[in-house]
């Protein structure tokens, strides 16, 4: 009997310092998870700061299921969405220097992430232009990747 009560004991003490390394667990792999996001952003404006539109465009999923909602409309597919930055940004003026705020970044599954941001693009020649994003990713063969993006 008493051997019972000792093992009650020590599993009433130990449940709970398991149970916080498990969420603590989960919480390290969360914010390794957030660190690779804002990696690849990170990592996309600096390509587009290099005129590297082609690099820039990685971070997306390649695929003809990729959606882009802006302000001309939806644009479906990977090289659609490529072709028109293409289109709209022509040069490296047209590009200007790109900087992006991000405002909120969640998880609402393991394999998907949902971010807000504001993107600002100084263009001394042309004006400056500048709005909010939305970026729908998944996690897909252990990489993280755009699948939908909502730009005004």
């Amino acid at each position: 009997m008493n051997r019972i009560i000792v093992a009650v004991l020590l599993t009433s003490i130990w449940w709970p310092v398991l149970g916080q390394h498990t969420i603590e667990s989960e919480q390290k792999e969360l914010s390794k998870e957030r660190r690779t996001i804002l990696q690849i952003l990170e990592r996309q404006t600096a390509d587009w700061n290099s005129g590297r539109v082609d690099k820039f465009m990685n971070g997306y999923w390649p695929s003809d299921s990729l959606t882009f909602v802006g302000k001309a409309g939806i644009t479906y597919g990977y090289e659609a969405t490529l072709a028109n930055y293409k289109k709209r940004y022509p040069t490296r003026v047209s590009m200007g220097t790109l900087k992006f705020d991000i405002l909120q970044l969640d998880f609402p599954a393991p394999d998907v992430a949902y971010v807000i941001g504001r993107f600002h693009l100084t263009r001394p020649k042309i004006g400056d232009a500048d709005g909010y994003f939305t970026l729908l990713w998944r996690k897909l063969n252990n990489h993280w990747l755009i699948v939908s993006d909502h730009s005004n």
